[in-house]
C-alpha cells in the first residue's frame, strides 16, 4: 500500500481544504501532499489572475502529473469534486496506486441535469462565462454546498473561497459541446482499487450523479455513500466518520483484500 496521500481539491478552494484529513492521514504514518491549483493561491479578496478565466482542467492535471512523477512511488490520489474529476483523469494515465473520489465532479458522458445543481449553479454563468473567472454568490453556495455546515462555519468558509476558471466549469458542465473531449476518461484505464464516495444530502453533485460515476468504474470501484453528508464533506460536522471509512479501506487494501 502506498504512503503518500495526493489531495486535489475542487473549485474555488485551495490545499488549505484538506487541513482535517491531512492531519487525521498523518496520524496514522501517511505522508499527505495537498497542493493548490494553479491561480488558486491569490487573496479571495483580491482580483483572480488574469488568465484564470480560460484555464482548462487538462492545465491542471497536467501540472499536478509533474508533481506526482517527482514522487519515489505512485501515491494514493483523493480527489474532492472538481478534484474528483482531475483525480479520474490522473488515473486513466497510470498514475495511482489507488484512487479515492469524495463528491466526485463526473466525467463526459454523464449527465448532471439535476434541479438542484441547476439551482446553485446557474447565476455564475451568465454569456461568456467560459473564458472569465466566475464565483458562486454566497447564497448560491449555502444552498448548494454548505447546506449541512453551522451558519458561521459556512461564512468563515465562503470568505477564504476564491474566483474559478470559467473555461473548467464550461468543460464539466457542457461536455458535450468540447470538441477537445476535455474531460473525456477511458475507463479500461484505470486499472488500480477505486473508492467513490457520495454525500446523501449533496444538491451541487447529487448523490444520484455520483452512483452513475461509480459504475463506470464498476470493475474497479466501490461505491459508499454518506447520507448525513453534502458536498462539504471535508469539513462538515461528523467529517471523521468519512475518513475512518477511507482508512479502513486502506487497511482491508493493504491486506490483500478486493477492493
Amino acid at each position: 500500500m502506498a504512503n503518500t496521500v495526493f489531495m486535489i481539491h475542487g473549485m474555488t478552494a485551495g490545499g488549505w481544504i484538506w487541513e482535517n484529513y491531512r492531519k487525521f492521514f498523518e496520524q496514522r504514518g501517511y505522508s499527505c501532499l495537498s497542493p493548490t491549483l494553479r491561480y488558486h493561491d491569490r487573496d479571495p479578496k483580491a482580483m483572480p489572475h488574469p488568465e484564470l478565466g480560460t484555464t482548462s482542467l487538462i492545465e491542471y492535471a497536467d501540472d499536478l502529473e509533474a508533481e506526482i512523477r517527482k514522487l519515489p512511488e505512485k501515491p494514493i490520489i483523493m480527489g474532492h469534486s472538481m478534484g474528483g474529476l482531475i483525480t479520474q483523469i490522473l488515473g486513466s494515465r497510470g498514475l495511482g496506486s489507488h484512487l479515492v473520489m469524495l463528491c466526485p465532479a463526473p466525467p463526459s458522458g454523464i449527465p448532471m441535469f439535476e434541479w438542484s445543481a441547476i439551482k446553485g449553479s446557474w447565476r455564475s454563468m451568465k454569456f461568456g462565462f467560459w473564458k472569465k473567472p466566475v464565483k458562486q454568490l454566497y447564497e448560491d453556495v449555502k444552498y448548494s454546498v454548505l447546506n449541512l455546515t453551522p451558519e458561521d462555519e459556512g461564512k468563515a468558509l465562503y470568505d477564504k473561497l476564491g474566483y474559478e476558471s470559467g473555461r473548467a466549469l464550461w468543460e464539466i458542465g457542457f461536455w458535450f459541446f468540447d470538441a477537445r473531449k476535455t474531460t473525456f476518461v477511458d475507463e479500461s484505464k484505470i486499472i488500480c482499487p477505486v473508492l467513490v464516495i457520495a454525500g446523501g444530502q449533496d444538491r451541487i453533485l447529487p448523490a444520484s450523479v455520483i452512483r452513475k460515476i461509480a459504475k463506470k468504474y464498476q470493475a474497479v470501484a466501490i461505491y459508499k455513500e454518506f447520507p448525513d453528508h453534502a458536498h462539504n464533506i471535508l469539513l462538515e460536522p461528523g467529517w471523521e466518520i468519512v475518513t475512518n471509512f477511507i482508512h479502513e479501506w486502506f487497511e482491508s487494501i493493504s491486506k490483500g483484500n478486493k477492493p
